[in-house]
């Protein structure tokens, strides 16, 4: 009786144990389920840059670390286009020539002449303005005879690539007549086998015609500036 007694006063403190044990073994299964779950879970949020104390992070640039040539320009000396600047065409830079013009007044004489500037060398360089003039006496510029020059138009500069022309046109007092004909002013005829024409900055060129030689009245002379051919 007394071994029945001491089983049912131990039958409590045992059933409390075994309900603790219980207890402690279900929060180990609970804290290894939320172990493991929180370690396969992925992680949403960004890694944090590590920097240095007293400095700032920066984050990664995908741009391209490549740079594209620089384009460089500079303008053309008077013509308003793009491109290197082109300088006035030396006296040893041009060929000049002369021919009667198609146009011209009527009489005997040369009436007008187109003077046709070629670029010889082998930059560009430009033409610009009108020309001075002079009779070349006996044909030697040293002993030339200026004569008067009256503008017409307006002058631009003209850019001339290797081998390109420009031109301008003389236009004079004509001769009137037959043989040596007069002047209607009263004057007398001049002839010269050649002439001196100049432009700014492009020396002083000495020319004769094609055919014929430059005969004119009362030393003046309509001049247009250069042009393009």
């Amino acid at each position: 009786m007394q071994y029945v007694n001491g089983i049912r006063k131990a039958a409590p403190a045992i059933a409390a144990l075994l309900a603790a044990l219980s207890v402690t073994a279900c929060q180990a299964d609970g804290s290894k389920a939320a172990a493991e779950t929180s370690s396969k879970a992925p992680s949403s949020a960004p890694s944090a840059a590590t920097t240095t104390p007293g400095t700032t992070a920066q984050e990664p640039s995908h741009a391209p670390t490549s740079k594209a040539p620089t384009a460089t320009a500079s303008p053309i000396s008077g013509s308003g286009s793009a491109g290197t600047t082109v300088k006035a065409c030396a006296a040893t830079a041009l060929k000049v020539t002369a021919h009667q013009a198609a146009d011209r007044p009527a009489g005997t004489g040369t009436g007008a002449a187109v003077i046709e500037f070629t670029n010889v060398s082998a930059k560009p360089c430009t033409l610009q303005g009108h020309p001075t003039v002079a009779g070349a006496g006996n044909g030697s510029p040293d002993h030339n005879a200026p004569l008067k020059v009256t503008p017409a138009g307006s002058a631009a500069p003209v850019r001339l690539a290797p081998g390109a022309r420009a031109r301008l046109k003389l236009t004079f007092v004509q001769v009137q007549g037959e043989a040596d004909g007069y002047c209607k002013s009263g004057a007398t005829p001049v002839a010269y086998p050649t002439l001196v024409v100049g432009l700014p900055g492009s020396g002083a060129h000495q020319v004769a015609l094609d055919d014929g030689v430059f005969a004119e009245c009362d030393n003046t002379v309509t001049a247009t500036a250069v042009s393009a051919a």
